[in-house]
């Protein structure tokens, strides 16, 4: 007598990344833990998608930011969730929209890393290594080496 099991699918983190791309995760160096820090990546999406919420143990809270320009001032903006155009790039970057980490467990480094999960609408959750640059950078210089490629 043979019995045969079948079990569903299993989804795993790569079949998100098939979907969802997130290039160039990365923050500049922090001076202190006891204030807020921003990270920034690039993400593209095979399909329309939205990021709903991201998440790090290196923070307490993250929380997706645009900026709205008034004149010379510039606000800060939560965004409940962002959309991902299918085959355009969304850029986070400094002085636009970015991750604000709210709650560092410890200063940032240059040159440590720190891991990010990033959930979305329909890929699901993606989680990559974002590196701590200079305390003055304004980004990598390979924008094409990312995470979830």
């Amino acid at each position: 007598m043979a019995i045969w099991l079948i079990s569903p699918p299993v989804t795993t983190p790569v079949a998100a990344e098939e979907s969802v791309r997130v290039l160039d995760a990365w923050a500049r160096a922090s001076i202190l833990a006891s204030r807020p820090a921003a990270a920034y990546a690039t993400i593209e999406s095979a399909t329309d998608d939205r990021l709903l919420g991201v998440t790090t143990p290196t923070a307490d809270q993250v929380m997706i930011h645009a900026v709205e320009k008034d004149g010379d001032v510039s606000r800060m903006k939560l965004v409940g969730a962002l959309a991902i155009p299918a085959g355009k790039r969304v850029t986070l970057a400094p002085g636009g929209m970015h991750m604000m980490l709210m709650g560092l467990h410890d200063k940032l480094d240059e040159g440590a890393t720190f891991s990010m999960t990033l959930s979305f609408e329909k890929s699901g959750e993606v989680t990559v290594e974002v590196s701590v640059l200079g305390i003055a950078a304004d980004g990598p210089e390979n924008s094409e080496k990312g995470a979830g490629q």
